[in-house]
């Protein structure tokens, strides 16, 4: 959901106004999960056996 709002348009600023529970470091966590996950090269299903 943050990256859906950052990629809208929204600062930092106007997120943590409007989602008051959140922290600047949350919002920099989600970018570093988006940074870590876009240098995956493969998504494999994988069922329990």
């Amino acid at each position: 959901m943050v990256l859906d709002l950052l990629a809208a348009g929204m600062t930092t600023t106007e997120i943590l106004e409007d989602y008051e529970d959140l922290e600047k470091e949350d919002l920099q966590a989600c970018l570093v999960f988006a940074s870590r996950l876009a240098e995956v090269k493969s998504i494999r299903l994988t069922t329990a056996a």
